[in-house]
């Protein structure tokens, strides 16, 4: 993945793809200080944008309400937890 694309224009799985490898590398110890900065900065950015992704995802999912004889009757928001 490049590094160089926004991180608005990843894919959820690009983005998390992204985010391992900056993981990777931030604890191999390799990285200059410099380097680890950046990474982090990124990483901070894949994460946010992973979250956002998975947030309007949950937001999405709906969950079928059934009537007193057990037929769908309609759907209500996803209640996570």
């Amino acid at each position: 993945m490049d590094t160089e694309t926004p991180v608005d224009d990843l894919s959820f799985e690009d983005a998390l793809k992204e985010l391992e490898r900056i993981v990777g590398r931030l604890e191999s110890g390799d990285a200059t200080l410099d380097e680890s900065i950046r990474l982090y900065e990124r990483g901070d950015r894949l994460r946010a944008r992973c979250a956002e992704r998975l947030d309007a995802a949950q937001a999405r999912i709906e969950a079928i309400r059934l009537d007193a004889e057990g037929k769908p009757a309609g759907v209500r928001p996803f209640a996570a937890g």
